[in-house]
């Protein structure tokens, strides 16, 4: 990793507050997303146990990856949390603490714009300390199963992110792709509604384990033979651009901002979680600027 520049780093103007039922534990749950100190970094904090844990967002701490990112111990941690990181990351605003009371954020309606109405209302104010920007200079590429992911060096200022979806001949979700310059606006415009997704096949498997119980066909899109189950898409290449969103989101643990060209096919938060963790690793092993916050939340 090495440092190719820095920009002011930002927290929010006031804190917001968004409501719902929770996707896996279907509990109500409320997200207080609070400004923090500078150095601060993301955070999540669980008001619902004693001493309130505080669960950085950070690479080092995931502990789980099947079908969605969990961050801390089982009993006090927090899951499905790359939905909320990407409303943060992708508005960048880098240091917030998320106060929880329950084991995960809102599930709304399986996309983010609920978290980046909300955050986008509170607004976002510039701080004092620098977020380093860092770079590589050769690809990182992890493999597993017939999936990549990979960031390649780019001479171009910025991240851009590129999903190749395929599930393969006869799937009901067809061959798609999207490619994102990572800019708020960007974010915004492009993905940040675009929702969870699941075949009839991955929904009834993930029922059949105990999880989503309460949620319909309305509430996440389910894709049977003729397409979406009771829903309809928001774009022609909606998965793919959610699959942008979760990296976006995943990739937010590093705790620095990204320059080169991340390019992704058929890969999930297992490997999403792997690049974030190798980046974070290399930008501890270079000098102190490109290293993430350090500092800890009050």
């Amino acid at each position: 990793m090495r440092v190719i520049g820095y920009r002011q780093q930002r927290t929010l103007a006031g804190p917001a507050e968004v409501s719902g039922t929770g996707f896996v534990a279907g509990r109500r749950v409320t997200a207080r997303f609070l400004p923090a100190a500078a150095d601060t970094g993301l955070a999540f904090r669980r008001t619902d146990l004693p001493n309130t844990p505080l669960i950085p967002a950070a690479a080092h701490m995931v502990t789980a990856t099947e079908r969605r990112t969990t961050l801390g111990p089982p009993d006090a941690g927090v899951t499905l949390v790359e939905h909320a990181l990407a409303a943060l990351a992708g508005l960048r605003i880098d240091n917030c603490v998320v106060e929880l009371d329950g084991p995960e954020p809102p599930g709304l309606d399986g996309s983010c714009v609920g978290f980046v109405a909300a955050l986008a209302s509170a607004g976002a104010t510039l701080q004092t300390a620098r977020r380093p920007i860092c770079g590589v200079d050769e690809p990182c590429v992890f493999t597993a199963g017939g999936a990549t992911v990979a960031l390649h060096p780019s001479d171009r200022e910025g991240l851009m992110l590129s999903y190749r979806l395929d599930y393969g001949p006869g799937a009901p979700i067809p061959p798609q792709a999207h490619t994102l310059e990572l800019t708020p606006e960007n974010f915004v415009r492009e993905v940040a509604s675009c929702r969870t997704f699941l075949t009839e096949a991955e929904a009834h498997a993930i029922r059949a384990a105990g999880v989503g119980k309460h949620l319909t066909a309305a509430d996440v899109l389910v894709f049977g033979r003729r397409g979406p189950v009771g829903n309809r898409l928001r774009f022609a290449d909606e998965p793919a651009r959610h699959k942008v969103l979760d990296m976006v989101g995943d990739l937010a643990l590093c705790g620095f901002d990204l320059v080169g060209h991340v390019v992704a096919y058929r890969s999930g938060h297992a490997l999403n979680a792997r690049l974030a963790a190798t980046l974070a690793g290399a930008a501890r092993a270079t000098k102190p600027a490109c290293r993430p916050p350090t500092r800890r939340a009050a």
